[in-house]
């Protein structure tokens, strides 16, 4: 028996450190003087991202719906790096005129703007304040506006990086306009089973908008990256139901990664030199990966940007 645990805890080390620990990024870039804004970042990837970013001397925004949660994030990021610019402000993608009324405090009292990270995901039912399915609204539209209202910033503080979190998942997704205007979602339904679908097509929609954005912003200093973190034991799950959280979480604490782990993608494109004429690509790994054939659909992504425009009230 003795022998059998010693085998299984062997392979369990062999295994966890080999496919699931994960790439680690090796930037030593400081950040003294320079602004990030960083999404969802109470918890999770990106509490450890901006934890990292805090360390290396940046001003860090920590962009969240929840106060409490993310005031108390703020105030332990603030004491492990020893860094004071850690502040938090209040972002609710899942509503349009709340992106609107953080992008116009932020724009009134910071003068610059270096990294912004659209990191906040999740995955479930319901709708947004604006009438979107959940998911396409808070990982899609609403960090198309958010973007779209911070680019004046990114491009007077250039070289600027925008990172967008995707998903490996993102390969079973598509988009299907007809279901969009008919339901304003990406799928037709509420069921796990669509809710499943509709997070797929969400990280879809991620990797094409930071696919259009690079083009359109060819030659301006701002570059733009999206990636997948990786497999994460997250907070992530409180978006799912009772049972599939069950089932979920022995695997998810024994294999995924954790947050530091998870974050380890995000900084590498974020911090990483030399990485500006791959703008527009897909990373994982802390490597350069190829995005699925729908993620490099230029038709695709165009259109996509015309009709998140129109949705955003912006066209």
């Amino acid at each position: 028996m003795l022998v059998i645990l010693a085998v299984a805890l062997a392979a369990y080390v062999l295994i966890y450190y080999n496919v699931f620990r994960g790439a680690r990024h090796r930037s030593a870039a400081t950040l003294r003087g320079k602004t990030a804004i960083i999404t969802g970042s109470d918890t999770g990837i990106g509490k450890a991202t901006a934890l990292d970013l805090a360390k290396r001397g940046a001003r860090v925004i920590l962009a969240c719906r929840n106060q409490q949660q993310a005031e108390a994030a703020a105030y332990d990021i603030r004491r492990e790096s020893g860094n004071t610019a850690v502040l938090y402000m209040h972002l609710d993608l899942a509503s349009l005129k709340s992106v609107r009324s953080f992008s116009e405090t932020f724009l009134k009292s910071e003068p610059r703007l270096d990294l912004l990270i659209n990191n906040a995901g999740m995955v479930g039912p319901g709708r947004t304040e604006d009438g979107f399915g959940m998911a396409f609204g808070v990982n899609h539209l609403g960090h198309f506006l958010l973007t779209l209202l911070l680019l004046d910033c990114l491009k007077a503080s250039a070289p600027s990086r925008v990172v967008c979190v995707s998903a490996r998942l993102h390969r079973l997704g598509s988009v299907d306009f007809s279901v969009l205007q008919a339901h304003r979602d990406l799928v037709a339904g509420s069921s796990c089973w669509h809710c499943f679908w509709a997070y797929c097509h969400s990280k879809l929609c991620s990797v094409l908008f930071a696919r259009e954005l690079a083009n359109r912003l060819e030659g301006t200093g701002v570059t733009c990256y999206s990636l997948h973190p990786g497999a994460t034991h997250t907070h992530f799950l409180r978006h799912v139901s009772l049972w599939l959280r069950v089932f979920l979480l022995p695997f998810s604490k024994l294999f995924f990664l954790d947050p530091e782990g998870g974050a380890q993608t995000t900084l590498h494109c974020a911090l990483q030199d030399g990485l500006e004429p791959l703008s527009g690509r897909y990373f994982s790994s802390c490597a350069l990966q190829e995005a699925s054939a729908a993620g490099r659909d230029d038709a695709l992504a165009r259109k996509l940007w015309e009709v998140s425009e129109r949705l955003c009230g912006l066209a």
